[in-house]
C-alpha cells in the first residue's frame, strides 16, 4: 500500500516569519504549501433516513486508504435528527483519490451511551494505520477515544480498563466543559504525537500528548494558542501537524471559521511540542478552507477541506514551494 500521511495545509499570507528566522537563522529554507489545481467534490449531503435534517452538514472528517486498497473518507455529520448533541459518522469509499463523487456507504457510526460517550457526541475521526492495524481517534464530547481495525472499515471500540474507549479529557471541572475534540496523530521521534483542541474556560488551545504504544498518554501541554489567529472557544480547532522533510520543520495548522468566511492559519517549527503559543513567532501564512487535511501519495500531495456551503467535501493537488520561487 502507498505510504499516506494525513495532515492539513495553507495558502500564504506572509511570509516574514521573523521569530523563526532570529530563532533559527537565515538559512533556514521556508517553505509554504500552495493550491495546484482545481477542486473535484468526493462528498456531498447524506441521506440518514429518519435522522435527515434539513440543516445538517459534514463537517470535520478523515481520508485514508482500506487495506484493499479504496479510499475511505468518514465524517462527523452536524445538526442531524439523532438525539442528543445530533452528531454521528458517515461514510464514502472511493476506488480512485481522485476520483469525483465517491460512493456513500451509510451511517459508519453512532455514539453509544452505554460507553460513557455522550448521546449523539461523535466529533472528527482521524485514522492512522501501524503494524497492520488501523486507529481512529475520535471526540465522544467529552473525550478523545480509540477504535480498531484489520480492514480499515470495520471498527471496533478499544476498551481501556473499565471496559471504554476513552484514553484522555482535558475536561477535569465538572463545572466546565471543555469539549475536547478533533484528535490526529503523527510519529515524531521515537513518540506518537496526539494533537487535538479544547476550550477550558471558552479559550481555545492547541494541546498535544505523548505515547509509546498508542494507548497510554502523557499528560498535556499547549503547543499553540492565541496570538492573531484568536483565543475564543473556536480558535483551535482541527490541529493537523505534518513533517516536511526537505526543511526538517513540523507544520501545524489550526482553524479559525468555517464556511464562507473560512480561515485556518499556518504555523511551522523544529520542535513539535512548541509551536509559539501565545505568539506569531510561528505564524508563516492562512488559507480560506475550513478543516483541511493533507494526503501524501508517493511524491505527490493532495488537500481535503470542507465546502463553503458547508454540504461536502472537497480535494485539490499541492505543492511545497520555496518563498524564493514567489
Amino acid at each position: 500500500m502507498e505510504k499516506i500521511l494525513v495532515g492539513i495545509v495553507a495558502s500564504v499570507l506572509s511570509l516574514s516569519c521573523s521569530g523563526i528566522r532570529a530563532a533559527e537563522g537565515s538559512e533556514s529554507p521556508m517553505f509554504v504549501p500552495e493550491i495546484t489545481g482545481p477542486w473535484w467534490q468526493v462528498a456531498g449531503d447524506p441521506d440518514l433516513g429518519e435522522w435527515t435534517s434539513p440543516d445538517q452538514q459534514p463537517v470535520d472528517f478523515a481520508v485514508w486508504q482500506a487495506a484493499d486498497g479504496a479510499w475511505q473518507l468518514w465524517s462527523c455529520i452536524r445538526k442531524t435528527k439523532c438525539g442528543g448533541s445530533t452528531r454521528l459518522f458517515y461514510r464514502w469509499e472511493g476506488k480512485q483519490l481522485t476520483d469525483a463523487d465517491w460512493q456513500p456507504k451509510g451511517i459508519a457510526m453512532v455514539a453509544d451511551p452505554a460507553l460513557g460517550e455522550t448521546l449523539g457526541g461523535l466529533q472528527a475521526p482521524h485514522v492512522i494505520k501501524h503494524d497492520g492495524v488501523y486507529y481512529m481517534f475520535y471526540g465522544d464530547w467529552r473525550n478523545i477515544c480509540l477504535a480498531t481495525s484489520t480492514d480499515g472499515k470495520e471498527f471496533t471500540r478499544y476498551r481501556n480498563t473499565e471496559g471504554r474507549p476513552q484514553l484522555f479529557t482535558e475536561d477535569t471541572d465538572p463545572e466546565d466543559w471543555t469539549n475536547t475534540r478533533d484528535a490526529m496523530v503523527l510519529k515524531a521521534g521515537d513518540a506518537w504525537h496526539c494533537y487535538y483542541t479544547a476550550f477550558p474556560k471558552r479559550k481555545g488551545a492547541v494541546y498535544c500528548r505523548t505515547s509509546k504504544d498508542l494507548h497510554a498518554w502523557s499528560a498535556s501541554v499547549v503547543v499553540s494558542a492565541g496570538g492573531s489567529s484568536g483565543d475564543n472557544a473556536y480558535s483551535s480547532e482541527c490541529p493537523h501537524v505534518v513533517y516536511h522533510e526537505p526543511s526538517g520543520h513540523f507544520y501545524l495548522w489550526r482553524t479559525q471559521r468555517y464556511g464562507q468566511n473560512a480561515q485556518t492559519s499556518v504555523f511551522r517549527t523544529k520542535d513539535p511540542l512548541d509551536f509559539g503559543p501565545g505568539t506569531d513567532d510561528c505564524l508563516v501564512s492562512r488559507m480560506p478552507v475550513a478543516a483541511p487535511e493533507i494526503i501524501q501519495v508517493g511524491d505527490r500531495w493532495y488537500m481535503a477541506a470542507l465546502l463553503p456551503s458547508l454540504k461536502g467535501i472537497q480535494i485539490a493537488p499541492i505543492r511545497w514551494v520555496h518563498s524564493g520561487e514567489r
